[in-house]
């Protein structure tokens, strides 16, 4: 193989891999954002603000409602009202008691959905900055 050859093989390979890993990087833009997931076709996010600087979401989930796939990008959540869920993400599936008071902070979520499987309905603040 000529040295010509070697080298348009090694940048199409390069070209090809990169390509991959972009594709790969943006899987989670084929999901919904958290105010687009629903639950069975039912808006479960309401917007309580939108600026140039925030966007905050008020998240109820009743007693067997949950929020379908979707991704986060970085943000801070406090519980409302908390409540049991069934979470499935990129480590597994675990049941987790959220207390009333909770807060957290995330710099991206690839991907999750969640459950409520508690007897009481759940409310959660998402404020993403902008």
């Amino acid at each position: 193989m000529s040295k010509s050859n070697s080298v348009y093989i090694y940048k199409t390979i390069f070209s090809i891999a990169i390509i991959l890993l972009l594709f790969n990087c943006n899987d989670n833009q084929k999901l919904p954002d958290p105010l687009e997931a629903g639950w069975n076709n039912k808006v479960v996010c309401e917007v309580l603000e939108d600026n140039d600087k925030v966007r905050t979401l008020k998240c109820t989930f009743p007693p067997s409602v949950g929020h379908e796939r979707h991704y986060h990008k970085a943000h801070f959540g406090y519980t409302l009202a908390g409540s049991t869920f069934r979470i499935k993400d990129t480590t597994g599936t675990r049941e987790v008691t959220i207390p009333t008071g909770y807060n957290f902070y995330n710099e991206k979520v690839d991907w999750h959905e969640v459950l409520n499987i508690g007897d009481s309905t759940a409310i959660f603040l998402i404020v993403e900055p902008k």
